[in-house]
């Protein structure tokens, strides 16, 4: 018996605005405003210079909305955009996408004006947010049959537990002494290793190949499987003991790994198109932030909030921004190049991250470091909205270079 299948175009026709035609316009649009946003005002309440009616610290918030907030919107942007393309199935438009843009953006309110809100209100709006996400794209692996991207499933589930247990912390409902926000870095640094791994050799090679290099980044292997597994365990186990001689043993491990996996993928042969280095030096800054959290880990060798902002700044910054580019160049129609925009954003993140690993690691001079990177950290992703911002907010040119989209993916 012969089954056709009839391919699933990939968007369908629909009343609503641009914006929410696409799962990576609102939440690519919206990461790229909150990274600059809430970096500025978590430095107003940590100085006193305005008056937020939040509930715990100022640190505690900024911690928390970088990552459940600015993180988690650039999570949602990718993991609904390339949700189709795993499945084969029509992706979250109009409205659901509408219901979920509203749960992030209320979660922020929620964040904002927790104290009259409540804690445990402000906590479950904001928690909304997450738990709809994973029903939405649980749903789509489910009925696609893409059981190789249920470890994307789980994940998302293991950051919204972490962000639940983040507020039942701060209700003191349990002293979790900081695990909520250890664990949710741990899935997000475990996430770039798994899609990092996936995305970086991939389109290195695609563009080695169509420069007809003959050597190309090595093929998926041992070393590979080996790499995830010791991240996954690395960053497990810091999450829940981020002191101690195994700790630190495993983040070494980890790094190394990461360092040997990603010196097979050709990085050097990149460095004239800022699309593909941007990649691996986040990439990089994963090996990077390993490595410090695990000299922290030794009796306080560094500090641990050099390895922590190597991870966000470093890490989380750098990636989103690369993927976040690419994607919208290539899911809008345009060509897959970067030009000095982008490019300086990708330094911009770099600079950004080196000056708050040098805050952290130096007693003097601080506060012009910190001032030094968030500003760096703003022109960053002044600049991607710059570029980026009216691609997501206008319908695509209407003939698309052939091939753009899916040199994207």
């Amino acid at each position: 018996m012969t089954t056709t299948h009839t391919p699933v175009p990939r968007y369908k026709d629909t009343a609503w605005p641009v914006l929410l035609s696409q799962g990576f316009r609102p939440f690519f649009l919206l990461a790229g405003l909150w990274a600059p946003a809430a970096l500025l005002l978590s430095l107003g309440l940590l100085f006193g210079f305005i008056d937020l009616p939040i509930t715990g610290t100022a640190m505690s918030w900024h911690a928390h909305e970088m990552l459940f907030g600015f993180v988690a919107a650039a999570v949602a942007g990718f993991i609904l955009t390339a949700v189709p393309n795993w499945t084969g199935r029509l992706p979250l438009q109009g409205l659901p996408l509408a219901v979920l843009v509203g749960l992030w953006l209320a979660g922020r309110l929620a964040m904002a004006f927790a104290e009259p809100l409540g804690g445990a209100l402000a906590g479950a709006i904001d928690a909304a947010f997450l738990v709809a996400l994973i029903a939405a794209v649980g749903r789509e692996v489910l009925a696609g049959r893409n059981w190789r991207n249920v470890p994307i499933v789980a994940a998302l589930t293991v950051l919204a537990a972490a962000n639940i247990l983040f507020h039942l912390e701060a209700l003191g409902a349990l002293d979790a002494g900081g695990l909520p926000i250890r664990l949710g870095l741990a899935v997000i640094a475990m996430l770039v290793a798994l899609i990092g791994g996936r995305v970086v050799p991939s389109f290195t090679r695609n563009a080695l190949a169509k420069a007809g290099e003959d050597k190309l980044p090595a093929a998926m292997g041992p070393l590979d499987a080996l790499q995830m597994a010791a991240t996954l365990a690395a960053v497990l186990i810091w999450a829940v003991a981020p002191e101690g001689a195994l700790t630190g043993v495993a983040l070494l491990l980890a790094a190394t790994l990461s360092l040997a996996r990603l010196a097979r993928w050709r990085g050097f042969r990149t460095l004239g198109e800022p699309l593909l280095w941007s990649l691996h030096l986040g990439y990089l800054w994963l090996a990077a932030a390993l490595a410090l959290l695990g000299a922290a880990a030794f009796a306080g060798t560094v500090p641990v909030t050099a390895g922590i902002h190597a991870l966000t700044a470093g890490t989380f910054g750098t990636m989103t921004l690369a993927v976040m580019s690419r994607a919208t160049l290539g899911h809008t129609g345009r060509p897959l190049g970067a030009g000095a925009g982008l490019a300086t954003a990708y330094v911009g993140v770099g600079v950004a991250a080196a000056l708050r690993i040098g805050a952290a690691l130096t007693d003097h001079a601080d506060a012009t470091l910190l001032a030094l990177a968030a500003a760096s950290w703003c022109v960053a992703f002044l600049a991607f909205l710059a570029v980026c911002g009216p691609m997501l907010l206008r319908p695509n040119p209407k003939k698309a270079p052939a091939g753009a989209a899916s040199a994207a993916r």
